[in-house]
């Protein structure tokens, strides 16, 4: 798609602070209270089936799990976000694809049971213009997202079923290659040229049905083609900046323009392993090549679903016991405040991988999200930029997508 290039395609300028502005002053959890704060990337949706969960109870935080539920997005001033049906990567074969599409259609139904339970609470948003009416309303804003289009198999009509269950974003690729596009973490695999002929219609059949196009989790190769391709910008629901910290999830600064350029926006993610460089415990470590060992090195996505589940809850199990090291709130900020100094503030928002991986110290869960509004103030950022940030920018893509939409 065309779009016009950043003045010479530099860098914004740090904005310039008012001499007379006092955060301190100011009650920034009052004005955090007032914007609406949309998160493009909630995996909320796998904690609905856990029996022990509450959405309406306020659950004990558990980092990377339990960190959204309503008591939670009220102190937060989170009005909802883009609640994430996920599917692991498997085999590309008839059979898994018929077990991954049963799975997602399960995840989003189980999103709509959420809303048909607590009609008081929460609201499924299809369109720009719900978001707001549904946060005046004192409801939760639940949009729906695909992160993996591997439950799609190979047939593309099923893009159309899943925008009439209510999906707006959607996201190709996942963790390995497949039927659609290159990676950015499958580092040992073929490379497909970025997207495949499949995947090039993918974001097709998005485009056309309105839908927008989550480039997170793609690699370089697929982001490029899929700006290339796609008629509406992208949105990277929940990625870094690699200037930072050199992750295959990150992006480049000289990318990152190059998504700017085309009108996306990056969500800046919140998970520490992607933003700084932690050492696990070395009880981790050995914990985790027992696990390999006892599945003979095989990759949990070559198993067979009861394998891969066992294997999964293993894993967790690990992750519980030797959990990974912590990052900052200051760490996160500063992959925040680069991303700012790069494209400015119409093209950064937050998707901080909540109940996937996401957290950090000082932001344990979404009830800390003033913390964020505050540093941007401090920064010198306008209400104005913070309406941007907080989900205006994703609402202006969404509008674009619903323009380019055809009939």
């Amino acid at each position: 798609m065309s779009a016009l290039l950043l003045a010479a395609c530099g860098s914004p300028s740090a904005p310039e602070r008012d001499e007379g502005y006092d955060v301190a002053e100011q009650n920034y959890r009052e004005l955090h209270h007032a914007l609406l704060v949309i998160d493009s990337h909630l995996d909320t949706p796998a904690n609905l089936s856990n029996p022990d969960f509450d959405v309406l109870a306020d659950n004990p935080s558990k980092l990377g799990r339990v960190q959204v539920d309503l008591p939670k997005m009220e102190r937060g001033g989170l009005d909802g976000g883009f609640w994430v049906i996920y599917t692991p990567q498997g085999p590309l074969n008839v059979t898994s694809y018929e077990a991954a599409k049963l799975a997602a259609l399960k995840r989003s139904d189980e999103i709509l049971q959420l809303i048909e339970m607590h009609p008081n609470e929460f609201e499924l948003a299809t369109t720009a213009d719900d978001a707001e009416r549904i946060a005046a309303s004192g409801k939760k804003i639940v949009y729906k997202s695909i992160e993996n289009s591997y439950p799609l198999g190979t047939d593309l009509g099923m893009i159309e079923e899943f925008y009439n269950r209510g999906v707006r974003l959607i996201g190709p690729v996942h963790f390995m290659d497949n039927q659609f596009a290159d990676s950015a973490t499958d580092l040992s695999a073929s490379d497909l040229g970025g997207l495949t002929p499949l995947g090039e219609e993918l974001i097709r059949e998005a485009n056309r049905l309105g839908m927008m196009i989550d480039a997170s989790h793609a690699a370089d190769s697929a982001l490029e083609a899929i700006m290339e391709v796609s008629s509406t910008p992208v949105v990277l629901s929940h990625t870094g900046v690699s200037s930072l910290y050199d992750h295959p999830r990150n992006i480049s600064d000289d990318l990152l323009r190059k998504v700017a350029a085309d009108g996306g926006v990056i969500q800046i993610n919140a998970l520490g392993a992607y933003i700084e460089d932690l050492e696990p415990p070395a009880e981790r470590v050995e914990a985790m090549e027992a696990l390999s060992e006892e599945f003979n090195g095989i990759s949990p996505f070559d198993l067979s679903s009861n394998e891969r589940e066992r294997y999964l809850a293993r894993r967790q199990e690990i992750n519980e016991t030797y959990p990974m090291p912590l990052s900052s709130f200051e760490v996160f900020m500063d992959q925040m405040l680069h991303a700012l100094a790069i494209v400015g503030p119409d093209h950064v928002g937050m998707g901080a991988d909540w109940d996937g991986g996401g957290g950090v110290a000082g932001m344990e869960d979404v009830s800390d999200l003033p913390k964020v509004t505050e540093r941007l103030l401090e920064e010198g950022y306008s209400k104005e930029d913070l309406e941007k940030i907080w989900g205006g920018n994703l609402l202006r893509i969404m509008r674009q997508a619903e323009a380019a939409k055809q009939n």
